[in-house]
């Protein structure tokens, strides 16, 4: 089967056009793989043999790890890296790819998170001790939560998040937890818990998409829990009275 890569392209917010490319990559290469083919081909094209620019895009590891390559593959945010041409294509080998909607556009299929790394550096997410991680369960959970890629596929389908408002959505859950529950009693803490809640707490109404497109599989849910308790009730975590 041939695969057609029907790609929405434009600059910014001005408007936008579909250009189509024939790709000759088999059904299981990813769309990562087919973007990298179009990229190395020595003159450029679409399927009307109208000479293209090169396409934009972000990738680094393309191994599913860094997030980098994020955006709507065939009407689903995913990673292009994870999504294979057989598993995007309708039955007529079509695919579309976008760039994620809740981003504003650079160009083609980059979008700008800048916003968000913001808006956690503002929470001041960072540790300023040494964690404790003996305990077992604890140490696991702050595992998972790391995995967290910051890609924003949770963000593009929550729907409370916006580009540019303050709610953070689920990337900001995981980074709070980690600090919050790392931190002891003081200043700090108490910052990081205060801007947890009224970052996220107050606007999230606990639909878990996020959990369910996150490609690291961050358990969204049990992370909540456990910052929940403690930032919000005030309640001590159960490892804490294990000590």
């Amino acid at each position: 089967m041939s695969y057609h890569l029907n790609i929405r392209r434009g600059e910014g917010g001005g408007a936008s056009r579909w250009q189509r490319f024939e790709s000759p990559c088999a059904a299981e290469d990813s769309v990562a793989h087919a973007l990298e083919e179009l990229g190395q081909r020595e003159f450029l094209q679409d399927e009307t043999g109208e000479v293209a620019e090169r396409i934009a895009w972000d990738c680094a590891c393309l191994e599913k790890k860094c997030g980098a390559c994020a955006m709507v593959i065939s009407g689903r945010p995913a990673l292009a890296c994870a999504v294979s041409l057989g598993a995007a294509a309708n039955p007529a080998g079509e695919i579309t790819l976008e760039p994620l909607r809740k981003f504003p556009r650079i160009r083609d299929l980059q979008v700008d998170r800048g916003a968000c790394f913001a808006a956690l550096q503002e929470m001041e997410l960072w540790l300023e001790e040494e964690a404790d991680l003996t305990n077992r369960e604890r140490r696991e959970l702050h595992y998972r939560a790391a995995g967290c890629l910051m890609c924003g596929l949770c963000l593009e389908v929550c729907p409370h998040f916006s580009a540019g408002r303050s709610f953070v959505g689920a990337m900001g859950v995981a980074a709070a937890f980690r600090v919050y529950d790392q931190s002891t009693e003081g200043s700090h803490r108490a910052s990081v818990g205060q801007a947890y809640r009224r970052r996220f707490f107050s606007g999230c109404t606990k639909s878990l998409a996020c959990q369910d497109i996150c490609p690291a599989k961050v358990p969204v849910e049990k992370l909540l829990v456990k910052i929940n308790a403690a930032a919000v009730w005030h309640r001590k975590q159960q490892w804490e009275k294990e000590k």
